[in-house]
C-alpha cells in the first residue's frame, strides 16, 4: 500500500510543472541588445579565438570545468536491472541534481542507446571537448570495467564509474574506523565478501590498497565462493580466488570466525545464527538495498559487539555514495585534473575517515535531536548533512591529485580555496533535513486543524511516510474520507475528530471540557459558555485548545482561511510566553548562500522602536534554534542617518541603538539599505564603523509588516526560492499558520519546524 502511494506521487514529482528534474539557466545577464550581442554575435567570436589560440582557455571562457557528464546506458539500472537508455533517464537527472545540491557541479545525462563497448567508448571519447569529468553510471558487469579502463587511458579528463568507486570509497572509510575501534589490523582480519559485481570488485580492491591480504578474503557470488577449480568465473572474479579452503565452502562455513562481512548482494542471506559465529567484535557491512543482508536490529541483538553499517538511512552507519562522488569530482575539476587515480580515491577514503573522528557540528547535532554524536560503533563515517563534507574531502582529493602528478592547474591559496567551497552552496543549505531528522527523532503529536483539504492530506500522508510526526485530523468525517477515497490516500490509524459533531460520549465531554476551560479564560473578556462552546466547535479554537491541554504537541492551521482567523485562536488560548509583548512571525528565504530569515512577515502592522527590537530578539532566538550564529540587519531606504527625518529611517534607527545597548555583543546593525546588508566590500568601503563589517547578514527585520511580506512573496514567487513559514514566535506553545496555497512540501517543513519547536518546549519545561 505504501509503494503504491509513493509510486504515484514519485510520478506526479517527475511529471508537474516543466518535465524532469534539472534545467540550463543562463549564468550573464541577458536582458539587452548589449548583452546578446557579447554573449552571441560577435562579441562570441573573441573567446573562440582565445580557445583556439590556447585550449586551456576553454577553462576561463565556457563552462566545461564546471561540467560533468552522467553517462549510462541503461544496462544495471538500481535494483531494476536492463531497463534500457530512455527509462534510465530519470536516474541519470537524478544524480545530476545531487550533483549539483551538495557540490554546485552542473551536468549533462546522456543515454546511450548502444550496448556495445566499442561504440559507448568512442561515442564518449568523442564527446571530450565538451566535459571536465565524466561519471559512468548504472552500466552492468562486466562490460563497465572494460569501459572505464578503456576512457582512463584515452580521455586527458576524470573519469569515475560510481556505482564501482563510490561504494568502495565509502565503505573502506567505515572499515578503517570499524577496525580501529575494535583494535584490528587490517592486513590480519578474515574479510568474507557475498556478492562478486562491480561493486564488490572494487570495494575489495580498494581494501586492498589499505592493506586487506587477498589470502584472508573470501568472496562469494551466487554460485558458491570464488575458487580456482570453478571453470564459471567471469569478468574480474578471478582476481579473488581463494584456494585456501575447498570450493565447495559454503557462505555459513567460511562466516565462523570471520572478521568482517561485506554484503554486496541481496536482503536476508545472513542470519543471526551465522552472525554469533563470527569473532568477537565483528563487523557487519550490509549494503544490499532497500532489504541488508541482515537486518540492523537483528544483527545486533544476536551480537551486541558488532559494528554495523547499512545503506539505510533510518539505521547508523548509513554507507551512503553521496558522501563521496560529488567532492571527489569537485576535487578533481577544481584542479583540472586529468584523472581520479587510487591515490585520489585513498585520500577521499582517509578524509572521511578522518572528519568522522572530528567533533561534530551543532547542526549535526541537531538533526539527530542533540545526540552528542562522537566518534564509536554507532558513528563510523559522516552523516550526509555534514556541511563541512564538502571542504574535507574536495581539498583532499585535489591535494592529492596534485601529488600524484595529474593536476594541471594547482591550487596555491588553500585557504582562499576552503572559502570557495564554503560559498559554493551555503555552510546551512541543509536546513529542511536537519530539521526533518530531528523531528523523527521523538515523535510528537500535532493536531492538523484544516484537514478537509486535499493537499493536507497529502502532506499528512507523507508525514506518516516520513515518520515526522503522529498526526491528528480536524474537520468533517465523512468530507475527510471521500477526499482519502478519492486520492487513494493510506493514513492508516490517524484519529479524526469533528468538532462540530462530537462522535460519541467521550468527544462530546472532551467538547464540554474544552469549553468550559475557553470560558474560565475568557468570562472577564465578555464570552459566555454558549459563545465559549460555540466557538470549541471551530476546528482553530479545539485545535488550540488541544495544543494547550497537552492532547496535542503542536497545532498546524491556515491553508484555506485567513490568518488572522487562525492566530486569534492561539492567542486566546495558548497566549504569548511570559515577558514576549509581541508574538510575530518569521518567513525563512533557503538562498544558496543559505537560510536568510525575514521578519515579521504576518502578524504586526504598526510598529514603536520598542516594538522592533522585541521582536528582533525573538528572531535572534529562532535563528538559534537552528545552530545558526544571527547576523541581523534592520533594513529600510536609509543608511545610518543618510535621511535624517524619514519615519521608517527614524524607528529602525531607534531599534537599532536599543538593540545596541541591550546587546553589544551581538553582530547588529542599521539603518540601512537591503543591499548593504549583502555587499560585505561596499559596508566596509562606505561605513567600515558597522557591527556588520565583514560579515553577510543571514537576518531582516523590516520596519513594517507591509514590506517585510511584499519581499517573502517576492522572492518565493519571482526567483522560485524555496520559502519556509510563516513560522510563529513568541506563544507558549507551538502553532503554525500556512500560507494560503502552500504546497505539500512547505507543509512538511512547517510540520517539521512544529514539531522541533515541541521538543524544545518539553525541554525547556513548557508543557
Amino acid at each position: 500500500m505504501k509503494e503504491k502511494s509513493l509510486r504515484e506521487e514519485a510520478l506526479a514529482y517527475h511529471a508537474k510543472g516543466r518535465p524532469g528534474k534539472i534545467e540550463v539557466i543562463p549564468t550573464k545577464e541577458t536582458s539587452n541588445q548589449r548583452d546578446l550581442s557579447l554573449a552571441y554575435s560577435p562579441g562570441v567570436a573573441d573567446p573562440c579565438l582565445a580557445i583556439a589560440k590556447k585550449l586551456d582557455d576553454v577553462y576561463r571562457y565556457t563552462a566545461k570545468g564546471n561540467l560533468v557528464a552522467v553517462i549510462s546506458n541503461g544496462t544495471a539500472v538500481l535494483g531494476l536491472g536492463d531497463i534500457g537508455p530512455e527509462a534510465s533517464k530519470p536516474v541519470m537527472e537524478g544524480k545530476g541534481l545531487l550533483f549539483k545540491i551538495y557540490a554546485d557541479i552542473d551536468c549533462f545525462d546522456l543515454e546511450l542507446n548502444t550496448k556495445d563497448v566499442d561504440e559507448f567508448v568512442k561515442t564518449v571519447k568523442i564527446l571530450e571537448p565538451t566535459f571536465g569529468g565524466i561519471n559512468l553510471e548504472d552500466i552492468s558487469a562486466p562490460e563497465c570495467f572494460e569501459i572505464e579502463e578503456r576512457l582512463k587511458k584515452e580521455l586527458n579528463i576524470p573519469v569515475m564509474h560510481d556505482d564501482q568507486h563510490g561504494t568502495a570509497i565509502i565503505s573502506a572509510a567505515a572499515l578503517l574506523n570499524a577496525l580501529e575501534l575494535v583494535e584490528k589490523d587490517i592486513d590480519k582480519v578474515r574479510i568474507v565478501v557475498n556478492g562478486a559485481g562491480a561493486s564488490a570488485i572494487s570495494c575489495t580492491r580498494l581494501y586492498v590498497l589499505l592493506g586487506a591480504k587477498k589470502n584472508n578474503i573470501f568472496m562469494f557470488d551466487s554460485k558458491g565462493l570464488i575458487h580456482p577449480d570453478r571453470n564459471n568465473l567471469d569478468g574480474k572474479k578471478s582476481e579473488f580466488v581463494n584456494s585456501s579452503v575447498p570450493a565447495s565452502t559454503t557462505l555459513k562455513q567460511i562466516i565462523e570466525g570471520a572478521d568482517v562481512f561485506i554484503g554486496l548482494s541481496k536482503g536476508d542471506i545472513l542470519s543471526q545464527s551465522m552472525v554469533r559465529t563470527m569473532a568477537d567484535n565483528c563487523i557487519i557491512f550490509a549494503m544490499a538495498n532497500p532489504y541488508p543482508e541482515i537486518g540492523y536490529d537483528d544483527a545486533k541483538t544476536a551480537r551486541p559487539d558488532c559494528i554495523m553499517a547499512t545503506g539505510r538511512s533510518d539505521f547508523p552507519n548509513q554507507v551512503n555514495n553521496v558522501l563521496g562522488f560529488p567532492y571527489i569530482f569537485r576535487g578533481a575539476l577544481d584542479v583540472r585534473a586529468s584523472e581520479i587515480n587510487e591515490d585520489m580515491k585513498l585520500a577521499a577514503v582517509h578524509a572521511l575517515a578522518d572528519l568522522a573522528k572530528k567533533t561534530v557540528p551543532d547542526i549535526v547535532n541537531l538533526a539527530y535531536n542533540d545526540q552528542n554524536l562522537k566518534f564509536g560503533k554507532d558513528y563510523i563515517i559522516p552523516k550526509p548533512v555534514d556541511p563541512r563534507l564538502i571542504t574535507e574531502v574536495a581539498p583532499a582529493v585535489a591535494r592529492a591529485a596534485m601529488d600524484s602528478g595529474v593536476a594541471s592547474y594547482p591550487i596555491k591559496d588553500w585557504d582562499a580555496y576552503e572559502v570557495e567551497l564554503s560559498k559554493r552552496l551555503g555552510m546551512d543549505s541543509t536546513l529542511s533535513q536537519v530539521l526533518e531528522t530531528k523531528a523523527r527523532q521523538d515523535l510528537q503529536t500535532v493536531v492538523f486543524a484544516d484537514a478537509e483539504n486535499s493537499t493536507v492530506l497529502k502532506a499528512v500522508m507523507q508525514v506518516l511516510e516520513e515518520g515526522i510526526a503522529k498526526p491528528i485530523l480536524l474537520g468533517n468525517r465523512a468530507t475527510i474520507e471521500a477526499i482519502i477515497e478519492e486520492f487513494d490516500l493510506k493514513l492508516p490509524g490517524v484519529p479524526i475528530i469533528d468538532p462540530s459533531q462530537p462522535a460519541g460520549d467521550d468527544e462530546q465531554k472532551t467538547l464540554e471540557h474544552y469549553s468550559n476551560l475557553f470560558f474560565e479564560k475568557r468570562k472577564r473578556k465578555g464570552t459566555t459558555i454558549p459563545e465559549a462552546t460555540d466557538l470549541m466547535r471551530n476546528r482553530n479554537y479545539y485545535g488550540a485548545m488541544m495544543v494547550e491541554t497537552n492532547a496535542a504537541d503542536a497545532m498546524i492551521s491556515g491553508l484555506s482561511r485567513k490568518y488572522p482567523d487562525t492566530v486569534r485562536p492561539a492567542l486566546q488560548i495558548i497566549g504569548a510566553r511570559e515577558n514576549v509583548s509581541k508574538v510575530a512571525s518569521v518567513h525563512i528565504a533557503m538562498t544558496k548562500a543559505g537560510p536568510l530569515f525575514l521578519a515579521d512577515t504576518t502578524v504586526n502592522h504598526h510598529l514603536s522602536a520598542g516594538d522592533i527590537a522585541d521582536i528582533t530578539e525573538l528572531v535572534a532566538e529562532q535563528v538559534r534554534t537552528f545552530n545558526i550564529e544571527p547576523k541581523i540587519a534592520l533594513v529600510t531606504y536609509s543608511n545610518f542617518g543618510s535621511v535624517p527625518k524619514g519615519e521608517s529611517a527614524v524607528l529602525m534607527r531607534e531599534a537599532t541603538a536599543i538593540l545596541h545597548q541591550r546587546h553589544p555583543d551581538w553582530i547588529i546593525d542599521g539603518e540601512m539599505q537591503a543591499h548593504m546588508a549583502f555587499n560585505t566590500e561596499l559596508l566596509k568601503e562606505l561605513h567600515p564603523f558597522s557591527k556588520l563589517t565583514g560579515h553577510r547578514a543571514n537576518t531582516l527585520i523590516f520596519p513594517n509588516l507591509s514590506s517585510a511580506n511584499i519581499v517573502y512573496n517576492l522572492l518565493g514567487e519571482v526567483f522560485s526560492m524555496p520559502i519556509i513559514g510563516p513560522i510563529l514566535l513568541g506563544l507558549k506553545k507551538p502553532v503554525h499558520v500556512l500560507q494560503l496555497g502552500a504546497s505539500v512540501r512547505q507543509i512538511l517543513d512547517m510540520v517539521a519546524i512544529a514539531a522541533v519547536h515541541a521538543q524544545e518546549n518539553k525541554k525547556k519545561g513548557r508543557d
